[in-house]
């Protein structure tokens, strides 16, 4: 089981009893069910699973920076938010969990790419377990990178002292937008 962060037990003593109850559930499963190769920690604000840089340096497409998201849990206003990205970029997966969801006779209320659910009791926790044990960070990563282009390696010259010397910089979707921009 991942080690409990010092952010993510800040996270969950904010929280009322039954959603603290409810996170931790949900924490237990996806930690006794996570494959090798994920982290558990913060990630926008809510305990979170995912590929870190060691082993996917490229990070998320969305911020490069951030490590790949892989789920996440959080207790919003009115209701308790799963979100699992593996499900999202994997289309076969997501008719399966959701048709395992229903079978389980639990209320199905998705968004685009999260499961919203009242209340512990309305989370079929061994089908939560099941999905996560079923996707394994190499398989993770390859749906990823099939629906996911990697960023754009751009040649870069700079002249050191007598020597010329060219490298590879990425350029991400918002660096490469940003330059158009200014050369209007």
């Amino acid at each position: 089981m991942a080690k409990t962060h010092r952010d993510i037990q800040k996270y969950l003593s904010g929280l009322s009893d039954d959603r603290r109850e409810a996170i931790d559930a949900i924490r237990e499963v996806i930690n006794r069910n996570l494959p090798k190769g994920y982290e558990e920690g913060m990630q926008y604000g809510m305990p979170a699973w995912f590929v870190p840089h060691s082993v996917f340096p490229d990070g998320y497409h969305c911020d490069p920076k951030q490590p790949l998201p892989f789920a996440s849990v959080a207790s919003q206003k009115n209701h308790i938010g799963l979100y699992f990205l593996c499900v999202y970029m994997d289309p076969d997966l997501q008719a399966w969990f959701e048709t395992e969801w229903r079978k389980t006779g639990k209320r199905w209320d998705a968004g685009k790419s999260c499961v919203r659910v009242k209340s512990l009791e309305g989370i079929p926790l061994p089908l939560v377990g099941k999905l996560i044990k079923k996707v394994s960070v190499k398989k993770f990563l390859a749906v990823y990178q099939a629906r996911v282009p990697a960023p754009k390696k751009k040649a870069v010259t700079k002249k050191i002292g007598k020597k010329t010397v060219t490298k590879k910089k990425t350029v991400t979707k918002k660096k490469a937008t940003a330059r158009k921009t200014t050369k209007k």
